[in-house]
């Protein structure tokens, strides 16, 4: 049954609100195109959407049509403005009362102001949030964490065929019954990019990117489908994040969703070790 796999997927929406993304050539997200994408996500019975305060409009873009169709998690990002001031104003963007979830964005700026920590958790007291978390870039982070035993309920992370940095965690965070989200399936649309445009910093993956189009070739894969059923069939995983810019990407990533991933392809993705970590972090690419 390809349900309970569709139901994982997380609509993304920061292309919502900003032009975002290596190989997004359509720029930001019209509004007319948003109605429709939500309007297939209805459809399919994809329940949650990801923003952020972070997200230029996307907020209240989002607060246009979806109602209280939808459970979103939004995220606090690193700001002189106190979380109330900026949840409060989410909620009016969302035109709701209440959000499924919320998560602190910029890592950095939580370790050097611990004490927002106490501000979310307030706020969930309320009744106003459901599960409150982080949305992390590495393992050095999930071990701060874990190091300084800040109780979270929902975690959000990169994890792809290339990037497996959390593999051994994933086991760890179902026991504390956190919810995992995973981002970055696509690596940002790498996968997908045009291999003769790779910029000389991030030409070091060509040869992966190689292997694994080759692969998919021989396999009759779309890299599209063996990428997202990859993260959608992994156990572990609560929620797959995926970004589109319409709908017909939308149903097509929908329509590619399997009801079984092979488990013999484990062998193959784990034979794929990237060795220039610091590339998985897109922030490393210009």
């Amino acid at each position: 049954m390809k349900m309970p796999y569709i139901n994982k997927i997380i609509l993304g929406t920061v292309q919502f609100g900003l032009d975002y993304g290596i190989n997004n050539v359509s720029g930001q997200v019209s509004p007319t195109e948003v109605m429709k994408i939500l309007s297939v996500c209805k459809e399919s019975c994809i329940t949650k959407l990801d923003t952020s305060a972070a997200y230029g409009n996307s907020e209240k873009i989002l607060g246009e049509f979806i109602k209280s169709d939808f459970d979103v998690i939004s995220k606090y990002p690193g700001c002189s403005r106190s979380v109330e001031s900026v949840f409060n104003n989410t909620l009016a963007d969302l035109g709701v009362n209440r959000i499924y979830g919320y998560l602190i964005h910029h890592f950095n700026f939580f370790k050097e102001h611990t004490h927002i920590w106490e501000d979310i958790f307030l706020l969930k007291e309320t009744g106003k949030i459901k599960k409150i978390g982080f949305s992390i870039y590495n393992i050095d982070e999930l071990n701060f964490l874990f190091d300084n035993n800040i109780e979270f309920d929902l975690i959000q992370f990169p994890y792809n065929i290339f990037d497996r940095r959390f593999d051994p965690y994933l086991y760890e965070l179902k026991k504390r019954n956190v919810e995992i989200h995973i981002r970055s399936v696509f690596l940002q649309g790498l996968f997908f990019k045009d291999l003769n445009l790779l910029n000389e910093k991030i030409r070091p993956l060509k040869s992966y990117l190689l292997e694994l189009r080759e692969f998919c070739k021989k396999r009759n894969y779309s890299i599209e489908s063996f990428a997202l059923n990859y993260v959608l069939h992994n156990q572990y995983i609560d929620g797959v994040l995926i970004g589109v810019d319409n709908a017909d990407q939308l149903k097509r990533n929908i329509d590619c969703v399997w009801d079984i991933f092979p488990t013999e392809e484990h062998d193959f993705i784990y034979s794929i070790n990237v060795k220039e970590k610091e590339l998985l972090h897109p922030n490393n690419w210009n």
